[in-house]
């Protein structure tokens, strides 16, 4: 699904000039929740009212994943208020899209079809309320953590010339591999190397700094010093994304980017165990999006790295750490420069 998806809107390149400056911590955020939406929700918004629903769901970004409004979301602050306001009005514009839906009998062929026509076990059709709910959710998930990556990638691999130039070698390859075809699926599942330059940036930069899961039985915890640890049932269990994607006794000088780390002679987020690395989660409850977000960046990294000249010249990013999901830090400035003519994702 994605991949016809992102030829929709790969043309959000070609507003770019010859050459340039861009934020590219914007240029994603905007890129990426064009992408979801087309992904996501129906032509309906899509097509007249993408504008509206794009502020509406950047408002509530600003003003709800804020420590404060995840801490105290019922607090009457300003943030709290846009925030709110925000919501109950993008909730009515999916909401009327539902019911037109619904009503008119009209039947497409996306995600949010699928969702209105989602049935429960004992029969009973999905509500209005629910589907707006679970569109909400999904553009979060679909969006927001991937327009952060995609924005820490861009400020790793244009920080450290020897992995760009090895992901930039990679796609010369691939793109004259499949020349005569285009860019499918099977050639992005091919670029290890972006593969693994984004995941060394997930692991640098999750999320998610903490996963909570509450017991369901009482199980023992023995330490790698052979401390153990009894976890009664039902208590919460929280596993710091930051810390253990940071342990020196798995990743080898942890606080290097590394992408060579994840390559097949080294392999360290397997040699330390199934739950080393765990920036999409782990086990049962792991991130379904997973496959997704990989491909999803994969994409947007080749057309780039393909058809742009790249140069950070703003300093490395911080991690905003006010937020609920850290992200970076200010704007992130990157001179460009075209390189040749655009390449087909046919």
């Amino acid at each position: 699904m994605f991949i016809p998806c992102f030829k929709k809107w790969r043309g959000y390149f070609a507003k770019w000039g010859e050459e340039g400056i861009v934020d590219l911590k914007l240029e994603f955020e905007k890129l990426l929740m064009l992408i979801s939406s087309r992904c996501l929700l129906g032509k309906e918004v899509r097509e007249n009212m993408f504008d509206e629903v794009y502020t509406l769901f950047h408002e509530i970004e600003d003003n709800g994943v804020t420590l404060i409004s995840f801490l105290f979301p019922y607090l009457p602050t300003p943030a709290n208020r846009k925030r709110d306001k925000a919501r109950i009005r993008l909730t009515q514009i999916l909401s009327d899209v539902v019911d037109s839906r619904k009503n008119s009998g009209r039947v497409e062929d996306d995600t949010l079809q699928k969702l209105i026509d989602s049935k429960y076990k004992d029969g009973r059709p999905t509500t209005v309320e629910e589907v707006v709910g679970l569109i909400i959710g999904l553009l979060f998930a679909g969006k927001h953590t991937s327009s952060h990556t995609s924005t820490w990638t861009a400020a790793c691999l244009l920080s450290h010339p020897t992995f760009l130039r090895a992901a930039i070698e990679e796609q010369q390859q691939i793109s004259s591999k499949y020349k005569d075809m285009g860019l499918d699926y099977n050639a992005f599942i091919e670029m290890d190397t972006l593969h693994r330059c984004i995941k060394e940036a997930l692991r640098k930069h999750p999320p998610t700094p903490m996963l909570v899961r509450r017991a369901h039985k009482q199980f023992m915890v023995k330490t790698k010093e052979g401390k153990e640890y009894d976890i009664p049932q039902d208590h919460i269990v929280a596993t710091p994304t930051i810390v253990t994607n940071n342990i020196s006794y798995i990743y080898k000088d942890p606080q290097v980017y590394d992408p060579c780390r994840f390559g097949p002679e080294r392999r360290e987020d397997k040699v330390g165990g199934k739950f080393s690395y765990t920036s999409f989660s782990g086990g049962r409850h792991i991130c379904t999006g997973e496959a997704y977000a990989y491909m999803q960046l994969k994409v947007i990294w080749s057309h780039l790295l393909r058809n742009f000249e790249l140069e950070l010249i703003s300093p490395f990013p911080k991690t905003d750490w006010s937020k609920f999901l850290p992200e970076p830090q200010g704007k992130l400035l990157v001179k460009y420069k075209r390189n040749g003519i655009l390449q087909s994702l046919n």
